[in-house]
């Protein structure tokens, strides 16, 4: 039975939905053990034989009946994080807002949470809600029929359950998958406020899954976005990296910004925004997305420092010249102090850890050193370990900019491929024009002190 929203009816604390079960038996579903890892299997079957419920849950459920093959494999337990570490030796607990055990076979990592129950009393010690009614600490436990209803959407409130291979749908997963529906389970408005991530949830599964938002659970995306600012900058990091680094993050981009998602994440960015998407800044974007769901296919390495280089070079450059106008700094200081600003405004937001603005900065210095190719500058850029990030950068400008970028970087990509003689051949042409040359610095005027007097 499919339920709409009005379906719902409160529980006893009058936050959570009642939800109606509905068992799909082995032979009604798609699901087969052998398209599950035999990490998770033996997670599954040693909960079991010990006594306790242990149900494959989320994504992993939702992806196989969907044929496609999960990313993670995740379990739901009666068992209490304590119970899981004594039945696992190679068990780590994690978290403290919510309370996870990691079984760890090598790098595969399953993870294994316990039934999620109602908050009857608040305690500090094992839920806490902050005045906005967001949850800032989530240890109550509960049982599987209390944890589906504590679940964010639908088609994530299926459990395949490992004693009889039976799925278990609480909340119409099964006909919103068959719909294409991102549903959200209860009240939207209440949901948002408790974990405003749910917000990126619902589009990341949406442009994943190809898949609409169902009509009342996108209505207060927008006008709740900015409870995204209450978000530990840390944990919006990480998914911003889900978002924009999951193979779909030109239209992920895209549509988070029709909710004003976007915007609450790269306040800086979103100050470039125009009606028609033509600034610089906005053909950047979805030039380095672009290239990011290209090597995702293509199965290349990807860095999130080159993906946030790319999206903050022009909020750089604006903020560079009001610098120079400001303060009458040359180019190259007025970078280096913008550069200061751009990352610290940005970090406040997502905080990019600081391996990574590291190598932001040396991308962006790379775009400073790569018109001066004179002399030996071009072969010993060429040796630097980040050339080649900053080349790709200079290429993507060109693309933006065109003219005297776009030669630049043509004349580099071909110097790349040149043999020794050509290359030599190419920095003597640049030798005897003034192309390539470093600019002379203006050097201050320091007037000799006149010698004091001698008395």
């Amino acid at each position: 039975m499919h339920m709409n929203k009005n379906d719902y009816t409160p529980s006893e604390t009058g936050t959570f939905p009642e939800l109606a079960l509905n068992i799909i038996t082995r032979q009604e579903h798609n699901i087969s053990r052998k398209q599950i890892s035999d990490n998770a299997l033996k997670v599954l079957y040693r909960l079991h034989g010990a006594g306790f419920e242990a149900y494959l849950v989320g994504g992993g459920v939702r992806d196989l009946l969907l044929s496609q093959q999960p990313k993670d494999f995740d379990i739901a337990t009666n068992a209490t994080p304590e119970q899981i570490r004594q039945l696992f030796k190679n068990c780590r607990l994690i978290g403290r807002r919510f309370r996870l055990a990691h079984i760890m076979f090598g790098r595969d990592i399953i993870e294994v949470a316990t039934f999620r129950g109602h908050h009857q009393e608040p305690s500090k010690n094992v839920s806490q809600q902050s005045k906005e009614g967001m949850l800032l600490r989530d240890n109550v436990y509960g049982t599987i029929d209390e944890d589906a209803e504590r679940r964010d959407f639908t088609v994530n409130a299926m459990y395949y359950n490992i004693g009889d291979y039976s799925i278990h749908d609480y909340a119409g997963g099964i006909e919103d998958l068959e719909d294409k529906l991102i549903r959200l389970i209860g009240d939207p408005d209440t949901r948002y406020r408790e974990d405003p991530v749910r917000m990126l949830r619902a589009i990341r599964f949406a442009v994943k899954l190809d898949f609409d938002i169902e009509e009342d659970t996108a209505a207060p995306i927008e006008e709740l976005a900015t409870l995204l600012q209450e978000i530990p900058a840390a944990r919006l990091y990480e998914e911003s990296l889900k978002m924009l680094q999951s193979g779909h993050g030109l239209e992920t981009y895209h549509l988070m910004r029709e909710y004003n998602l976007f915007q609450q994440l790269f306040p800086t960015i979103a100050e470039f925004f125009t009606e028609d998407y033509s600034s610089p800044t906005e053909q950047m974007l979805d030039l380095v997305l672009d290239s990011t769901d290209q090597r995702i296919e293509e199965g290349k390495r990807i860095n999130p420092a080159f993906m946030f280089a790319a999206m903050l070079w022009y909020p750089l450059q604006e903020k560079a010249k009001q610098l120079m106008e400001k303060r009458k700094l040359s180019f190259y200081d007025a970078i280096m102090e913008a550069s200061n600003y751009v990352l610290d405004d940005q970090v406040r937001t997502i905080a990019i850890p600081r391996r990574h603005t590291a190598t932001i900065r040396e991308i962006w210095q790379l775009q400073l050193r790569m018109p001066r190719r004179n002399g030996k500058r071009a072969f010993r850029l060429m040796e630097l370990n980040k050339f080649r990030a900053g080349f790709d950068f200079l290429e993507m400008r060109g693309e933006v900019e065109q003219g005297e970028t776009e030669q630049l970087a043509k004349w580099w990509e071909t110097f790349q491929n040149a043999g020794r003689n050509m290359r030599q051949a190419m920095v003597a042409d640049l030798d005897s024009s003034a192309e390539g040359q470093p600019k002379p610095r203006r050097r201050k005027n320091y007037r000799k002190k006149k010698p004091k007097a001698s008395s």
